[in-house]
């Protein structure tokens, strides 16, 4: 499919991509789910998918195709490395989903290591359960910079378009599977997270423990965690008995959307 074509449907791609993921994640949730009731479903879900339908729209509205428009711009003017060399096809589409997660990757342990971005990112933190609507639960401040961080990386390789969607949907779908309240089972899932981040392996990344919480930063593949030092092992001495902020125990405002979206500007 032509770039231009594959581009010019990017939202309905994504919104159909991202439906179904959700929907056969929740529906295996609720058969298999881990059992957590420290708060009420409904306002931490009401909390949750809200947060990630106001992500949408501010982002929608400053960067209406986002990072896709960015590769069709670079593409245009033959800005970027890619866009210097005879460098196409499925090579550069896996090169460059690598890329973007190592990109995200650091992107998410800057938001752990510089105080003024963890004030932004401890909204995710602070959810006091996890499943797949903690996966939405990002603030809309971390959404804009984590955007124009992608958009820079885009630009500076010259991705194309195509690759750079492939991406988004690959983010998407990672990051609501690593977040489900399941555990796969033993003898599978420590073969998986070879290759995929495991719901196991980002649950020690929530956990109130700030040792565990400095750990298992990647959304996609595991492989930058274990090259750069900080991956931990998933067992049965590491896996959080309790999800949350690390400096501080679950509060009845953690799971309230306006408290949240001031968060970051509270002392």
């Amino acid at each position: 499919m032509a770039d231009s074509t594959f581009v010019s449907h990017e939202a309905s791609v994504r919104l159909m991509a991202f439906a179904i993921i959700l929907a056969l994640l929740v529906l295996w949730e609720r058969r298999a789910a881990i059992p957590a009731a420290r708060s009420s479903p409904a306002r931490r879900w009401s909390s949750n998918y809200g947060m990630g339908l106001l992500d949408t729209l501010v982002l929608r509205l400053i960067f209406p195709a986002g990072a896709v428009t960015a590769a069709m711009v670079a593409a245009r003017q033959h800005m970027g490395l890619f866009n210097q060399l005879p460098f196409t096809g499925s090579g550069e589409l896996v090169v460059s989903v690598l890329l973007l997660d190592l990109t995200i990757y650091v992107q998410h342990r800057l938001f752990h290591a510089l105080p003024w971005l963890w004030r932004i990112h401890r909204v995710h933190h602070a959810d006091p359960e996890i499943d797949v609507s903690t996966a939405l639960r990002f603030h809309p401040l971390e959404s804009v910079l984590s955007m124009l961080l992608k958009t820079g990386a885009v630009v500076s390789f010259g991705m194309s378009p195509s690759a750079v969607l492939a991406f988004e949907i690959v983010l998407n779908a990672a990051a609501m599977f690593n977040h489900t309240n399941v555990s796969l089972p033993p003898r599978w899932e420590r073969w998986i997270r070879f290759a995929i981040v495991t719901p196991d392996m980002h649950r020690l990344h929530h956990s109130t423990h700030i040792a565990n919480a400095n750990r298992n930063f990647a959304f996609c593949v595991p492989w930058w965690d274990r090259l750069l030092g900080s991956y931990r092992a998933p067992d049965s001495a590491s896996l959080p008995s309790s999800i949350g902020l690390p400096d501080a125990p679950f509060a009845p405002e953690h799971v309230r959307l306006p408290w949240l979206l001031l968060m970051p500007f509270r002392r």
